[in-house]
C-alpha cells in the first residue's frame, strides 16, 4: 500500500515517462519506465545494505547528490522548455527504435531517479521497517524494491497505453510543444526546489 501510494502520486518520474511516450512513442516510454525502475532497485539495494544511510546521515554527501540532481533537472528542463518556446521539433533520432536511441531513453529515466536524493531518503526511512531482523537485508530490500517497481510498471503501462490511445491528437506539433514546455517547467521547478531545499 505504501509503495502504491508513492507510485501514483504525480512526480518527476511520471512526467518523464509521459513525455517520452508522447514525444517518442511507446518503446521510449517503456524504456524510460525501465530506467526509473532500475534506479529504484539500486536505491532499494543501497538502503538495504546501509549505503544510503550515509546519504541520510551525512549533510555533505546529501548536498552533493542534491546539487547534482538539481543541476541535471534544470539542464534537462531548460532544453525542453527552450525547444518548446522556439517551436523546434522533438529531439531528432536517426532511428527512433534503434538500441542506441532506446538506451538513451532508459539512461534518462535511470539518471532522473538516481539523482533525486529524496528517493534514497525515502527508501532508507521506510524499507528497514519491513525487513525482518534475521533475514538477509540485501535480499529482502531488493524484494521490497521489486514490489515497488512492479507497481510502478503497472502504473507507467497505464500511462503509456493511455497516451498511445490519443496519439493522433498528441502527435500535433502544438500539443507536443505544450507537453515539452510543461515537462520542462516541471523539471526546472523540481530542480530548483531540490537545490534550494534546506533538507
Amino acid at each position: 500500500m505504501v509503495a502504491g501510494l508513492l507510485t501514483i502520486v504525480p512526480g518527476l518520474d511520471t512526467a518523464m515517462v509521459l513525455r517520452s511516450a508522447v514525444s517518442l512513442g511507446r518503446r521510449h516510454g517503456f524504456a524510460t519506465a525501465l530506467g526509473v525502475s532500475t534506479g529504484a532497485l539500486i536505491w532499494g539495494a543501497a538502503a538495504a545494505v546501509g549505503v544510503s544511510a550515509l546519504l541520510y546521515a551525512s549533510t555533505e554527501v546529501y548536498m552533493a547528490v542534491r546539487i547534482a540532481g538539481a543541476v541535471y533537472m534544470v539542464w534537462l528542463g531548460s532544453r525542453l522548455l527552450l525547444r518548446a518556446l522556439l517551436g523546434a521539433a522533438h529531439e531528432p533520432l536517426a532511428d527512433p527504435v534503434s538500441s542506441r536511441a532506446i538506451g538513451h531513453s532508459w539512461a534518462r529515466g535511470l539518471l532522473t531517479n538516481l539523482l533525486n536524493p529524496k528517493i534514497g531518503a525515502f527508501y532508507v526511512a521506510v524499507l528497514p521497517q519491513f525487513i525482518p531482523a534475521h533475514d538477509s537485508h540485501l535480499a529482502v530490500g531488493l524484494l521490497l524494491a521489486l514490489v515497488h517497481d512492479l507497481e510502478g510498471l503497472v502504473w507507467f503501462t497505464a500511462i503509456i497505453l493511455g497516451s498511445h490511445s490519443v496519439r493522433t491528437m498528441l502527435a500535433r506539433r502544438s500539443v507536443r510543444r505544450a507537453i515539452d514546455g510543461a515537462t520542462g517547467a516541471t523539471l526546472i521547478g523540481f530542480g530548483l526546489k531540490l537545490g534550494l531545499s534546506a533538507k
